[in-house]
Order: structure tokens, then C-alpha cells, then sequence
């Protein structure tokens, strides 16, 4: 399965309609951000690379012009992995994600 690539400079330039915003939270601060826009699946990229938030409010302020009908946060947890023990059967918690200004 081909993963379509969304450039952040495409978003901010035109308004799109976007089926479901998911934030991927990989490390503390760090957020990657994968959009459904017309029944396509990416990641938003910036250039070759995919496109780091820094912060929940960033990716508020970034998709601010866009219909977002749904959204949700994706956090994986390495701590199993991180004290040794084997990896969990639960990896990733999938939670609530507001886009409402001002948060």
C-alpha cells in the first residue's frame, strides 16, 4: 500500500477538507501528523522530510484553515521496552484530539 505524501506549504496555501488528523507522538515534544484527505493516507512532510510539531498547539495553528472532521493523538509507549521488560501487547493508546481554537 502507497502512502501519499501531504506537503505542509500545499495545506497552508489552499483549504482542504480533511477526513481524519492523526497526531503520532513518538518522543516528548515531538509530533509527525498523518492525514485521510479524499481516501488518501500521509504523512505531512516539509521539504524530503516528514514535518516535526514541537508542540499540540503548532498543529493547531498549522491545519487552522482546513476542515478537520475528525482528529485523534496516537501515543506509543516504549516504557515496557525501556525497563526491560518484553515489548506490551498494548502498544498505542489512541486518544481525543481537539483542533478548537484557542485551546
Amino acid at each position: 500500500m502507497q502512502q501519499t505524501k501531504f506537503w505542509i506549504k500545499d495545506i497552508k496555501s489552499q483549504s482542504i477538507s480533511v477526513e481524519m488528523l492523526t497526531v503520532c507522538s513518538y518522543e516528548m515534544n515531538v509530533y509527525l501528523v498523518k492525514l485521510t484527505v479524499g481516501g488518501n493516507t500521509g504523512l505531512v512532510y516539509e521539504g524530503e522530510s516528514p514535518k516535526r510539531f514541537h508542540s499540540s498547539q503548532f498543529i493547531r495553528d498549522a491545519f487552522e484553515g482546513c476542515n478537520v472532521l475528525a482528529a485523534q493523538m496516537l501515543h506509543e509507549s516504549p516504557y515496557d521496552e525501556m525497563i526491560g521488560n518484553p515489548e506490551s501487547v498494548q502498544r498505542a493508546c489512541t486518544l481525543p484530539f481537539s483542533m478548537g481554537q484557542p485551546y
